[in-house]
């Protein structure tokens, strides 16, 4: 769909269909790779203009606004280049890549949202009766292991080895994590009430009040109301935002960023360099908070003839 409005846009700026033409009805059934060889960089960014300014957020919605955003573009523009990159190094059915130095438009990066130490302590020691020693485990190794929801609910009992944790991640790979002191004593209270239950699932680590396995859906639910029962706002955090709060907790306290990915099965290195972004926000933040900051010198340096 990328390529082809692209395409679609093209026959249009070129004259050869009707400015008054609908853009998603437009044939394309004629464009060949003589048209294609003629595309510029110059095509492509009045391509980008368009979409930034006059194309529907949503086509059929009565209530969509205009233009598209800076991610929804970059994705048009990566399936230009990749279309283009295909015809000159595999096809070879183009000489020279016209797309070589095309560029996609800056996202802007949001750093993770996470609750600082006080109230992670605020959860965890807001949890209480029903499901206390079960709901105190979930909050404690997310908080501490920075697990994934999904790595949560498939967690067996055979899982939990002495000090360890073993951990099936995305891509099924197996990674295990050191269990601290928290989490060994959240688990072994956890244990003993599961130990009294009628489990109809007899492998999950994690059961709900029916002894089935927790779902993905139960989890999301008790930590949106144990962060309500805390004061904190639940509409800003999430199960995976307590994996962010556990992965920027380590590293503001030593842990270097490869042994963090080691820790919450990052594949790549780059996926967790988003916390060492948090992380230098609050130095930074840090740095203003200093009230000399704001102390102007009684004598300004004195300027260069």
């Amino acid at each position: 769909m990328d390529l082809r409005n692209f395409f679609r846009y093209l026959k249009m700026e070129k004259g050869l269909v009707p400015r008054t033409a609908e853009l998603d009805e437009i044939s394309i059934d004629d464009v060949d790779l003589e048209f294609v060889r003629s595309v510029t960089l110059s095509d492509v960014y009045s391509y980008m203009n368009y979409l930034s300014r006059d194309r529907a957020k949503h086509a059929n919605s009565p209530m969509t606004g205009y233009g598209l955003e800076a991610s929804a573009r970059a994705r048009k523009i990566a399936a230009i280049r990749s279309f283009y990159k295909y015809l000159t190094n595999k096809a070879k059915l183009i000489a020279e890549n016209p797309m070589q130095d095309l560029d996609s438009p800056r996202l802007k990066k949001s750093l993770p949202r996470y609750l600082d130490l006080d109230e992670s302590i605020q959860l965890l020691e807001s949890v209480d009766e029903p499901n206390q020693a079960r709901d105190y485990c979930i909050l404690t190794l997310f908080l501490n292991c920075g697990l994934r929801i999904s790595e949560l609910v498939s967690l067996n009992l055979t899982d939990v080895r002495d000090d360890q944790l073993r951990v099936l991640g995305k891509g099924n790979k197996e990674r295990m994590i050191f269990l601290n002191d928290a989490c060994m004593e959240a688990i072994r209270a956890w244990l003993e009430e599961r130990s009294r239950c009628a489990a109809a699932d007899k492998n999950a680590l994690f059961l709900t009040r029916r002894h089935t396995r927790m779902t993905t859906d139960a989890v999301h639910y008790m930590v949106k109301q144990r962060l309500k029962k805390a004061g904190l706002d639940a509409s800003l955090y999430s199960s995976h935002k307590l994996r962010h709060t556990a992965a920027t907790l380590m590293l503001q306290n030593g842990v270097d960023v490869r042994t963090l990915q080691e820790v919450l099965g990052h594949e790549h290195l780059n996926t967790t360099q988003i916390y060492t972004h948090v992380d230098n926000e609050n130095l930074r933040a840090a740095a203003k908070a200093n009230p000399l900051g704001r102390l102007k010198s009684a004598h300004p340096a004195k300027k260069e003839d």
